[in-house]
């Protein structure tokens, strides 16, 4: 493989494992403030140490996901030095902002979050936990905004310095409020929401299945179900809206999610294969449902690849595969959301053993979506790196060697395997302290 595909796969790697983490705290972030929220308003014991138990787990994400996601900026330097220096002045407002905003906010208010229990008062703590999930998600807008430039340029013109292009900000708040920006930010949110709910789920399922921490568990789920409910709702409803946003502004990106290669009205795929050598789908379908869903009706065409030039096409079968399997698991948590809803505050779900089991292995569901959401949008977008402007080829360091990125890549692979078991261990250990109990402890000396 040349350097560009292994500069590729090198991000790919890290990003999508720097990925599994954000979503986490974003989400947890929501739910610690609801739990610390019920503790001042019902003065209940049993909240306090839901949340200290939560705090913990958010703490430990939060250091791994800061860990994970350093190596991502060098290797803008390191591998994507044209890429680097096209887009440094637009990346660099969005960046230096959610250090500003985002990561000074999460960090400042973090060691209060942590270690903050008995040196400050009740409120001074509950202010700390609604600012650091605010910072968590101040830093997903900015992470957002720079993204979503990418694939929707605004704001900006190009300039020529000794004979390199670069892109200049002219507009700032174009570059923020950019054609996909709201659209994208809503539905990545949506996701975060889904991932800090079903591990809270996941979690108080294990207690519940082995009988331990049995009133804490049942609250922590109730309060994580609404969250799931609300959040795979929303990503129902933001996905179409993104949808309709991308087939106004990246036509080929929506062509390639349906294997769409004429214009034409439009089926929907549902499930299927992209025969790449005929330019047809082979699977299940909805006669016309496609163009109804972008344009409102079943009479307006959709754009397909074929208008396009080859070279200006995105790979179509695994973005047209990522992007389906996301919509299918969407779908999945959208009945699951609604079953354990039911189910917790009708109280069946937690005699049900099968349904906890569930559960417990659903936490891997929403991961699994973030991720393919992630592969489907920044695929769809090849063979450009900020659309229609910066060829990925183009954005590539000139003296980076295949053997450096491989080597790189390789140690990359090891580190991270390394940092993901020492993740899973103290995860481990954490869970199997669990949370503190500590009336049990005081009906234990009166008995």
């Amino acid at each position: 493989m040349d350097a560009e595909i292994l500069a590729r796969l090198q991000f790919a790697f890290t990003a999508g494992f720097h990925y599994i983490f954000p979503p986490i705290s974003i989400g947890l972030g929501v739910i610690l403030i609801i739990m610390e929220g019920m503790y001042l308003k019902t003065g209940n014991e049993m909240y306090e140490q839901m949340t200290k138990f939560w705090v913990k787990i958010f703490g430990l994400v939060f250091a791994i996901g800061v860990a994970s996601g350093i190596v991502l900026e060098f290797e803008f330097g390191t591998n994507w030095s044209n890429y680097s220096r096209y887009v440094g002045d637009v990346f660099g407002s969005a960046l230096a902002a959610e250090g500003v905003f985002a990561f000074f906010l999460e960090s400042g208010f973090l060691a209060i979050l942590l270690f903050g229990w008995d040196k400050v008062s009740k409120k001074m703590h509950f202010i700390s936990t609604v600012l650091v999930a605010f910072g968590a998600h101040f830093s997903a807008i900015w992470i957002i905004v720079a993204n979503s430039w990418q694939q929707t340029p605004a704001g900006h013109h190009i300039v020529q310095e000794a004979g390199r292009v670069r892109a200049e900000i002219v507009d700032f708040w174009a570059v923020v409020f950019n054609p996909s920006t709201l659209d994208r930010l809503s539905h990545t949110i949506m996701g975060a929401w889904q991932a800090g709910a079903w591990i809270v789920i996941s979690v108080s399922a294990y207690y519940l299945l082995k009988k331990r921490h049995v009133e804490i568990s049942k609250t922590a789920m109730k309060i994580a179900v609404v969250i799931a409910l609300v959040a795979s709702i929303g990503q129902l409803v933001t996905g179409h809206s993104s949808g309709v946003t991308v087939a106004e502004t990246q036509p080929a990106k929506l062509a390639a999610f349906e294997g769409q290669y004429e214009t034409e009205v439009a089926d929907l795929a549902i499930i299927g294969w992209v025969d790449e050598g005929n330019e047809k789908v082979i699977g299940i379908k909805f006669p016309k449902m496609l163009s109804w869903l972008i344009y409102g009706d079943t009479t307006t065409p959709v754009t397909g690849l074929n208008e396009f030039a080859e070279e200006d096409r995105p790979p179509v079968q695994i973005t047209f595969q990522a992007y389906h399997f996301m919509v299918a698991l969407g779908m999945l948590l959208i009945l699951l959301a609604v079953v354990f809803a039911v189910g917790t505050w009708r109280g069946f779900i937690f005699e049900q053993p099968w349904l906890l089991k569930i559960g417990i292995v659903a936490v891997i569901l929403p991961m699994i979506s973030n991720q393919l959401g992630w592969i489907a949008a920044e695929v769809g977008r090849q063979p450009w790196v900020v659309y229609n402007l910066l060829r990925t080829s183009e954005g590539l360091s000139p003296e980076v060697s295949a053997g450096q990125v491989l080597g790189s890549l390789i140690g990359f692979v090891l580190i991270y395997a390394l940092l993901f078991a020492l993740f899973i261990f103290l995860f481990d250990s954490k869970i199997k302290h669990g949370p503190e109990e500590p009336w049990r402890q005081m009906e234990g000396k009166r008995a």
